[in-house]
């Protein structure tokens, strides 16, 4: 299965983060602690920016991922995917570095990450603004969060942002993971992403971030960091707010759930197409929902073929 193409061009978008080995274990039962759990086991690409990167070339939106992988197969290789898939690839290659590796457990609409970054961490500010400048019919960056939230890639995050400011470039943030986020604390996170134009997060996130209010509610207090903010909430919907005090409610989806990984990462895709190519925020989180309810529905976080 294959996602739809949108009608309308939104531009070159420009994602950066990570790009990683996923080996996703849909788990067959409740996880037998000290003991064996059956599961259906898959070594795939994954990371947050370069999933969202491949749902983006799906919809046959022009792309650049910016990242790094060690300079070893499993970098090779996951390079090599993303370019198949239509996505230009600002990677770096650091020598004596792996590339990193996420085990991703899977079921009952839920998932739990064990995450290795590796050469992700050697993300360095430079190789961003050679992209960047790599790419000069660029319209957007999309930044996921993981580069902000671990010191040894936090300064490749900031400049990104920073450098698709003074580029012209509009600019969304994608909050990552809300156990990271805690470390890091809320003060300083939304001091990093302020004024960005679109700040995605999911319910856990919202909640570190804007304390224990309902969707909308956290969604309009975070209108004070950014200037559009959407809250993920799986097959609950999703809610959008913005400082001119327009809130809209994307509706429940109900579909057959087989693995909710990247489900997030094709949400955001689906959103920054249809937004970036002047849609309004419901049919925009229409979009969204639709290829966020495609990727649960098959193993794996990026497109099938």
């Amino acid at each position: 299965m294959t996602a739809a193409r949108h009608p309308a061009g939104p531009g070159r978008i420009v994602v950066v983060g990570d790009l990683i080995t996923d080996v996703v274990a849909v788990l067959g039962g409740p996880l037998a602690t000290g003991s064996d759990t059956p599961a259906t086991i898959r070594v795939t690409g994954g990371g947050q920016a370069a999933n969202t990167a491949a749902w983006l070339a799906a919809q046959g939106v022009p792309v650049t991922m910016v990242g790094a992988v060690g300079d070893d197969d499993a970098g090779r290789d996951r390079v090599a995917e993303l370019e198949r898939a239509g996505v230009d690839c600002a990677v770096e290659r650091h020598v004596g570095r792996t590339t990193g590796t996420v085990i991703v457990l899977t079921g009952d609409g839920e998932r739990t990450m064990v995450t290795e970054r590796g050469a992700n961490l050697r993300l360095g500010a430079g190789h961003v603004d050679a992209a960047l400048a790599g790419a000069p019919d660029a319209r957007h960056l999309h930044l996921s969060a993981y580069p902000l939230l671990d010191v040894g890639s936090r300064g490749a995050g900031l400049r990104a942002l920073a450098a698709a400011r003074e580029r012209g470039l509009t600019t969304s943030v994608d909050a990552a993971s809300a156990a990271p986020l805690r470390r890091v604390g809320a003060t300083a996170f939304l001091t990093w992403v302020r004024d960005v134009d679109l700040l995605l997060v999911n319910a856990d996130e919202a909640a570190v971030l804007a304390g224990g209010l309902d969707p909308a509610a956290q969604a309009r207090a975070l209108t004070a960091t950014a200037r559009r903010v959407v809250v993920k909430r799986g097959a609950a919907g999703a809610v959008w707010a913005d400082r001119a005090s327009t809130v809209s409610v994307a509706p429940t989806r109900r579909v057959a759930v087989a693995d909710v990984t990247g489900a997030g990462d094709a949400f955001a895709a689906g959103l920054l197409s249809a937004w970036l190519a002047g849609a309004g925020p419901r049919a925009a989180l229409d979009r969204a929902g639709d290829l966020g309810a495609l990727a649960v529905s098959t193993i794996g976080a990026r497109p099938t073929a």
